[in-house]
């Protein structure tokens, strides 16, 4: 029986069996007292340790473990001891000057540290052998007691969790932070779209070395060191996302349609659509055929540099030589239906087309007759008149002398021309033109004369509308 009362304690209570690839270590504390009524001497006190990895052994790595030795008396200040290690699996407390009294009430507290737990859960046993005596020179003899402690089997790792991103929602370009919670004797693994295998992380935050540009989902493997996983997923939303294509099944609903180069494209809008280029302004449709119920557009132009374009102004169209330009440019078509066709300016005659036929009037809305000039019709014939009231000259006496315009018909010799006096008379007075001269292809003049030596006045031929009807025939 030993004189002095051995205890033993651990930290954590109780020590943890090792795992395999998670290695349990704890410290074991040995406190010694004197229960007795008297003091005890005391030279050495040895620990034996059970070494190996069985139900009954304390650790399997003897040289890890760090012992450390204190006495403290029932009053005074606390002194280390001194504590080597004996051979493979023992340690030894000696008594400063080789023998110390043990009063009772004193304590004194080996400590082994960062002791590797046996695998294999059980009750592992201390030896303790003790050289002490009741006398201050006596015999000091040996004595042996045990002290016991107990390993519980490994507990199961907690699962990880609250595997989540730093934001929700983020923008393309963004740094991304994926954080989690979970037990360092996992092995954790990341896999994500675009990764070609499981990506190794360490600690409890990573951040993909690229961000994601669109939605993307990320995987956290938990591996065990039994193999045994655990799979934990957490999905980033990105705005403005990159796709190289869409397929949609029953509609798209959205504001706009952008291209990745510009900040515009097309808007859809409550009435329509707009197309806007990258200033903002409206853009250009670009289509090979395009089958609509209806326009509404300011120009419409050729596809091609110098190509004509239609305009259209409050209450028609018209056709311009190239856009943007005052030319008049040239409409062809199989065939028009119309009411009348006028000239571009205010005072050009027009054309009405009548059951049967057609009118030419020498204004717009007028009902006075026109002048037709046509160059080779039925042969070479063309017709007109000089401007009523206008252009008579007075030439002395009873006469008066008028040059006519034919240009517009186009003669290319001088044709032979038929003339009739047109416009309101005296009565019964003989009024008569007289003889052509200088007839060319583009004109000709003619005397105006009384017969019955009533003399006219310029007044009188303004008046009264005179002018001169004429019919030219090209013979050649």
């Amino acid at each position: 029986m030993t004189l002095l009362t051995y205890t033993v304690l651990t930290d954590p209570a109780p020590l943890e069996a090792s795992a395999a690839g998670r290695p349990s270590t704890g410290t074991v504390y040995l406190v010694v007292t004197n229960t007795g009524q008297q003091a005890a001497y005391w030279s050495t006190i040895e620990v034996g340790v059970p070494v190996g990895n069985g139900a009954g052994d304390l650790t399997p790595d003897f040289n890890k473990i760090k012992p450390k030795g204190e006495y403290g008396p029932r009053s005074g200040t606390r002194s280390s001891v001194n504590i080597q290690r004996q051979g493979s699996n023992a340690f030894q407390a000696t008594a400063p000057g080789g023998r110390a009294s043990f009063v009772p009430g004193d304590h004194m507290v080996l400590r082994l540290e960062n002791v590797t737990v046996a695998s294999t859960a059980g009750l592992a046993v201390l030896k303790v052998t003790e050289k002490a005596g009741r006398t201050k020179t006596g015999r000091l003899s040996p004595s042996f007691a045990a002290v016991a402690l107990v390993k519980t089997a490994p507990k199961e790792l907690p699962a990880p969790h609250s595997f989540h991103p730093d934001k929700a929602m983020m923008n393309p370009g963004d740094k991304l932070t994926l954080s989690w919670q979970g037990s360092t004797g996992f092995r954790y693994e990341i896999m994500y779209p675009g990764a070609p295998q499981p990506i190794p992380v360490s600690g409890d935050s990573w951040s993909p070395p690229d961000a994601p540009n669109r939605a993307t989902t990320y995987i956290l493997i938990a591996t065990d060191p039994n193999k045994q996983q655990h799979f934990l997923t957490t999905t980033v939303q990105v705005r403005n996302p990159v796709l190289e294509t869409l397929t949609a099944t029953t509609g798209i609903k959205t504001p706009r349609v952008q291209g990745t180069a510009t900040n515009w494209g097309l808007t859809i809008t409550g009435t329509g659509a707009e197309i806007s280029n990258d200033s903002g302004v409206k853009g250009t449709l670009t289509a090979g055929e395009a089958t609509v119920s209806g326009v509404a557009t300011e120009y419409v132009k050729g596809l091609n540099s110098g190509d004509g374009d239609i305009t259209f102004p409050p209450g028609g169209v018209k056709v311009w030589r190239t856009p943007g330009s005052n030319d008049s440019g040239t409409l062809y078509a199989g065939g028009v239906r119309t009411d009348y066709v006028s000239g571009p300016n205010d005072a050009d005659g027009d054309i009405r087309f009548l059951p049967g036929g057609m009118k030419i009037w020498s204004a717009l809305g007028s009902n006075d007759p026109g002048t037709l000039y046509a160059r080779k019709v039925n042969g070479g014939v063309a017709s007109g008149r000089s401007t009523p009231r206008y252009g008579w000259r007075p030439t002395g006496g009873n006469t008066y002398d008028i040059t006519v315009d034919t240009s517009a018909a186009g003669f290319t010799n001088t044709p032979v021309y038929l003339i009739a006096l047109g416009g309101d008379f005296y009565g019964e007075h003989d009024l008569r033109a007289g003889g052509i001269y200088n007839a060319t292809a583009t004109g000709f003049s003619v005397h105006l004369k009384w017969r019955d030596n009533v003399f006219p006045t310029l007044a009188d031929a303004e008046r009264l509308g005179w002018h001169i009807n004429w019919v030219g025939y090209e013979t050649s």
